[in-house]
């Protein structure tokens, strides 16, 4: 069972002491944890010097009837579910800051949303909470979600990913906006209105192609039973950026039917 000290002993082993990160975490990845998920979120926050999760709610994301064209949606499916107002809501929840994050962003993250000393930011769809982070939770608006990534790259952050890969690293995604990949718009459910959310990225089913490409710049350390690295944000960055810049269609993913990944390549 790993304890909070070999947490704390694997996390200050990697160079984000003191420094600003984002996290991508499975808990089950780390096997048995004395004490659960809070105490991987404490022990990872007393490490960096700031730490922020994406608390994304893909649970009030709604699908008007009509919208631009190659935006990966097909409007016409939520026709039957059409409301008053014009839009389908579906089972769409209005978000609120106490919104819990989908399932997909994982326990630590949902943990650190929780915790009494996060707070989080109010994108109806893309929010991320953090501890000591409200330099990076201040700049994220509702035409620029991913803002918070980019405040992290200025302090020279770093991406640490606990057990997964980058198929769920939010920075790739930042690294493609930058590079100029075409963004789609979404729309979510607030408590009395639609609101419009552009920015919206695209699948990241492909990011692990970016492994080839990452060079120096990736520290790795073994935690419980969980493969930890940390990867410079930056560094990341600039990868991706040079990337797509030689192969526009590097990085999206091989499934015939993803619509994201097709809006893409329409877009070339």
């Amino acid at each position: 069972m790993t304890t909070v000290r070999e947490l704390l002993a694997g996390f200050a082993s990697l160079p984000i002491k003191g420094q600003a990160v984002i996290a991508h975490g499975s808990f089950k990845s780390l096997g048995q944890v004395q004490g659960g998920p809070r105490v991987v979120i404490d022990a990872l926050a007393r490490t960096c010097g700031s730490l922020i999760v994406p608390t994304f709610t893909y649970q009030t994301m709604v699908t008007p009837l009509v919208g631009p064209p190659n935006n990966a949606l097909d409007y016409a499916a939520e026709d039957a579910n059409r409301s008053r107002v014009g839009v389908g809501t579906l089972d769409a929840l209005p978000f609120r800051r106490d919104t819990p994050a989908d399932e997909e962003m994982g326990i630590l993250a949902e943990t650190l949303r929780k915790h009494p000393s996060a707070r989080r930011s109010f994108h109806p769809i893309l929010s991320f909470a953090g501890i000591n982070a409200d330099f990076a939770l201040e700049r994220q608006t509702i035409y620029d979600p991913l803002a918070p990534i980019g405040a992290l790259a200025e302090k020279n952050g770093w991406v640490v990913l606990i057990g997964v890969d980058h198929s769920v690293n939010t920075s790739i995604h930042y690294a493609e906006k930058l590079a100029g990949r075409k963004q789609f718009v979404r729309w979510a459910l607030a408590r009395r209105r639609i609101i419009q959310c552009p920015g919206f990225p695209g699948d990241s089913s492909g990011f692990n192609e970016i492994v080839n490409y990452l060079g120096a710049g990736v520290e790795t350390v073994v935690i419980g039973e969980a493969k930890v690295q940390a990867i410079q944000l930056n560094n990341l960055v600039d990868r991706v950026k040079i990337l797509l810049k030689a192969n526009p269609r590097a990085l999206l993913c091989e499934r015939r039917d993803c619509a994201r990944c097709n809006a893409v390549m329409a877009s070339l």
